[in-house]
């Protein structure tokens, strides 16, 4: 079980190799929930998404042997493109396994940080099923996305730097996928902040997290039907287990009510935020009666969003 000391020592660990990533306002938003809402924006990190902190964090820690072994790992996107930085930055080999689905601009960023990419299908289980078989045919070391104590620790790291910039804070709105990010999240907060109501986030199309809070067993997805590229995965026994114990609540939001958040945040506070880094401020949004004269956490978890549409769509006189 990670304890928050684990954070503690990630967070030195990370300091001056990860970004500081800036806390955000908006007094429009503000005026709209009558609450004070602060943005982690993670969008900043390296890589675009807070995956650079755990990944950093598991790697770092690695025997020298299994260093040279090189690493692998299986993601839609941001934990590959973290996994592919941290690699390059310690000179170790990477293979990243990526669905065939996966954002083209995401693909494009690991290949371009150096890792080797390995496609595989879009059925949840064929990810892990692909890197299972290429650790054991060529001893690679996984580096989990989220089923790994290091890489929820380095994940934590993102919550306790924003404690630090904020001091106090009624509530914190994370997203979830697999669970890493709100389990480390989790464990910053009620130490820090032993009265905070901690909220997880998910898509209503991927509300495995949801259904598993509610019947005290893990309900895994059986649909990736979301616009949350970062965000099908489902949970594991020990991203679960930490759930129970520190989140407060976990609601779903629509993709409508996503792109509604996507929207504001890069018309309004000129934030490029991906679909994933969203649910949060969808989340907010949805419980506007609640936060009411309250101080709001959001963590903006990442950046990575495919614009090549719209520039494509540029008429240049």
């Amino acid at each position: 079980m990670v304890k928050f000391s684990d954070i503690e020592k990630a967070y030195e660990k990370i300091k001056g190799i990860a970004n500081k990533t800036p806390v955000m306002t908006s007094g429009t938003l503000d005026d709209l929930l009558s609450a004070s809402v602060y943005f982690k924006c993670e969008n900043f990190q390296k890589t675009g998404s807070f995956k650079f902190r755990g990944a950093f964090n598991a790697v770092s820690g690695l025997t020298p042997q299994e260093k040279a072994n090189g690493v692998i790992t299986h993601s839609s996107g941001n934990h590959a493109q973290a996994l592919a930085l941290v690699s390059r930055l310690l000179n170790i080999p990477c293979v990243i396994v990526m669905p065939s689905n996966s954002s083209q601009i995401k693909i494009e960023a690991t290949r371009g940080y150096g890792a080797q990419i390995v496609t595989c299908g879009t059925a949840p289980e064929d990810r892990g099923q692909t890197a299972k078989k290429l650790v054991e045919e060529k001893g690679y070391t996984l580096i989990h996305p989220y089923d790994n104590d290091s890489t929820i620790a380095g994940a934590g790291s993102a919550m306790y730097e924003f404690i630090k910039d904020v001091k106090d804070l009624d509530f914190v709105f994370c997203p979830i996928g697999g669970g890493g990010l709100i389990s480390g999240t989790s464990i910053a907060a009620k130490k820090l902040l032993p009265d905070i109501k901690v909220i997880g986030v998910e898509p209503k199309n991927v509300d495995d997290a949801y259904r598993s809070f509610k019947s005290g067993r893990i309900i895994p997805n059986k649909s990736i039907n979301t616009i949350a590229d970062g965000l099908r995965t489902s949970l594991c026994e020990r991203t679960f287990k930490i759930i129970r114990q520190n989140v407060d609540e976990i609601v779903t939001v629509s993709e409508e009510e996503i792109v509604k958040a996507m929207r504001f945040c890069w018309e309004r506070m000129k934030l490029v935020i991906e679909p994933s880094g969203a649910v949060s401020l969808a989340g907010v949004m949805c419980k506007q009666k609640e936060v009411k004269d309250k101080r709001i956490g959001a963590i903006l978890s990442g950046g990575n969003v495919e614009l090549k549409t719209f520039f494509d769509s540029i008429q240049i006189p």
